[in-house]
């Protein structure tokens, strides 16, 4: 098959196989008003095989969208309250002596599910994190002298409360490093407040009902893998990466004091990723430079290290991001 026709069958199998991502998220909006871009980047992850860091003040539906998502596509969902005295054990299970039968059975944790909510990860110790993060990686855990395989899907988010930063333990670089996506929520507009408030204080609430099952998650993962990259975008990514590291080469020789570390490799490979998660919620079966930026300051934020340069002049990595991607040239 010649490459036109090749693009154009995976861009027609597309569009037939995605149509259930209208309903899921005609479902989710009957319990989620708003918060359309956190819902979006949640299933980007999910159809990627990735995990969420997701980061707001409390009250912004994290926790509910998550919820709500794992009984629309019937999936299991655990989640976990960090805090400062959780222990590694408390996550992925132990084992338990039997005094009748004299022997150690295995309990296992609320990680063995197929959606984990890790509710605040940076309340926790490096020793609690590193337990979860080991796990995310790998996506198996050994209890005792035994290791078992997570279920499949499966993806962990962590919610992070950006302002409340007494008594927490900061996500080092290398950790933060794991999660495909960090998503930034925000406020809910006046209207959509209003329609949250009324639905909340309704005598019913909205339940949401079971619209596909993992079967259709799992065929979607592997369209997704298939949708197409043209070589020009596969070379756009690698310069965006490749501008966080070298910014004197891209004509943006100020960003040099500013960036500390560019971003690593993951972030190529995630980039490419999410573009084509992106261009599967679109009904597309091809990528453009368009679902590069859409992405990019989700898959980026987390990796680029700003100097302390970037700090006293009142610089974030969001202007770092934006300025990448006005200057690099789109094919």
């Amino acid at each position: 098959m010649e490459g036109n026709d090749l693009v154009r069958a995976v861009h027609e199998r597309v569009q037939r196989e995605s149509v259930f991502i209208d309903s899921l998220t005609a479902e989710l909006g009957k319990v989620i008003v708003g918060q359309h871009y956190m819902v979006d980047r949640i299933l980007i992850a999910l159809l990627c095989g990735g995990h969420c860091l997701i980061e707001g003040v409390p009250g912004l539906a994290k926790t509910l969208t998550v919820k709500t998502l794992a009984q629309a596509v019937h999936a299991s969902f655990q989640r976990i309250q960090f805090t400062p005295d959780l222990l590694p054990a408390d996550i992925t299970g132990t084992t338990i002596y039997n005094m009748q039968t004299g022997q150690f059975t295995k309990k296992r944790g609320p990680i063995f599910a197929n959606l984990v909510l890790a509710d605040e990860i940076n309340r926790a110790p490096a020793k609690v994190q590193a337990a979860l993060l080991e796990a995310m990686e790998e996506k198996q855990v050994t209890i005792g002298d035994e290791t078992d395989p997570l279920p499949s899907p499966f993806m962990v988010l962590a919610t992070q409360n950006p302002i409340d930063q007494a008594g927490t333990y900061a996500l080092p670089e290398a950790q933060l490093d794991r999660f495909m996506l960090m998503i930034r929520v925000g406020y809910p507009s006046k209207a959509e407040e209003r329609d949250i408030m009324d639905r909340m204080t309704g005598t019913e609430r909205p339940m949401v009902e079971s619209v596909c099952q993992i079967s259709d998650l799992e065929a979607a993962r592997e369209t997704v893998s298939s949708i197409y990259i043209d070589e020009s975008i596969r070379d756009y990514i690698i310069d965006v990466v490749h501008a966080t590291r070298e910014p004197g080469e891209y004509g943006l020789s100020d960003l040099k004091t500013m960036i500390e570390h560019g971003v690593s490799p993951r972030a190529s490979i995630f980039l490419a990723m999410a573009a084509r998660a992106h261009a599967y919620l679109r009904h597309r079966g091809y990528v453009t430079p368009e679902d590069i930026k859409a992405v990019g300051h989700d898959v980026l934020r987390h990796r680029l290290s700003l100097s302390y340069e970037a700090e006293a002049e009142e610089v974030d990595t969001e202007q770092v991001i934006q300025r990448l991607f006005e200057h690099v040239e789109v094919p």
